[in-house]
């Protein structure tokens, strides 16, 4: 059985595309998934399949909230593994807060050339690292006053992303592991 994590991009936010999580556990069923559980309201669900294509995956669960909730969802699998290599490739190591940095997980790999448009946006004081379709995201004020948001990573990068801070992406690591 492999463990997975579902990152859902831009639900429950703003009252926008609601989706109660214990109705979405339920529907997720349908899916024959094991072991599923959410964390926090924002999208994040980690289950364990016996699937091995996490794209299937991906577009399976996007279906299927389509088909129950009436609207469209980017859906982005990661593995334990992979949530682990993230921290472990963390380049802003010194940073004190322990929400940051935060990580926009990107669709696909950028081209050089989408990085060199996203690079020539003036963010202020917030900075970025790319890290194949990984971006870590540090935000000297907060994130709710950034410009580096998902709108403005997808607008330049034509893909898309869906960010989670630092403190999520190690609660989805333990988790994840948990079911191991």
């Amino acid at each position: 059985m492999n463990t997975y994590i579902a990152l859902l991009r831009g639900i429950n936010v703003s009252g926008h595309k609601i989706i109660k999580m214990e109705l979405l556990r339920k529907v997720l069923a349908e899916l024959h998934f094991e072991n599923v559980a959410t964390y926090i309201q924002s999208g994040n669900i980690i289950f364990q399949s016996a699937a091995s294509d996490p794209h299937h995956l991906e577009k399976q669960i996007a279906l299927l909230i389509y088909k129950h909730f009436g609207f469209d969802v980017p859906v982005m699998i990661v593995t334990p593994e992979s949530l682990q290599k993230v921290v472990a490739n963390n380049p802003y190591p010194k940073i004190e807060d322990p929400a940051q940095p935060y990580v926009a997980f990107l669709s696909e790999v950028p081209t050089p050339s989408a990085i060199a448009s996203l690079k020539a946006v003036d963010f202020g004081k917030d900075s970025f690292v790319n890290i194949d379709n990984t971006m870590y995201l540090h935000y000297a004020d907060s994130a709710g006053n950034t410009k580096l948001s998902n709108a403005a990573i997808e607008n330049k990068l034509k893909l898309k992303a869906t960010s989670r801070n630092w403190k999520t992406i190690n609660k989805l690591i333990e988790l994840s592991l948990a079911l191991k």
